[in-house]
């Protein structure tokens, strides 16, 4: 893997329950909830790194595997996976449910970025 691949790898941030509000606190964050055995979020996570190496600094991303951080899925509410929720400043500013295209999620991001 070359460095500029890495770099793109690293840039979607696995949150947990002990790091996800230092990972969400600044800027616009997409937040994924999901988990391994869910289908719908292995389609989208392509999607996310794709979205990822489009959206450089505008936003950055998160992904929570819900089945370990219980409690900040807990704490968001979230009742079907995949769950995105937009961040400002760590404030809640939007949410969408289910598998989404990537326009969908880049027009989602820009609203807020």
């Amino acid at each position: 893997m070359s460095n500029f691949e890495e770099e793109i790898y690293m840039a979607i941030v696995n949150a947990t329950d002990r790091t996800f509000t230092t990972d969400t606190s600044e800027g616009v964050v997409l937040v994924d909830f999901w988990a391994p055995w869910c289908g719908p979020c292995k389609m989208i996570a392509p999607v996310l790194q794709e979205l990822d190496t489009e959206i450089g600094d505008t936003a950055k991303i998160v992904k929570v595997d819900v089945d370990e951080n219980q409690e900040t899925a807990g704490k968001f509410g979230v009742m079907s996976i995949p769950t995105l929720i937009v961040l400002k400043d760590g404030e809640v500013v939007d949410k969408v449910v289910g598998f989404q295209p990537k326009e969908a999620l880049a027009e989602l991001i820009a609203k807020h970025a």
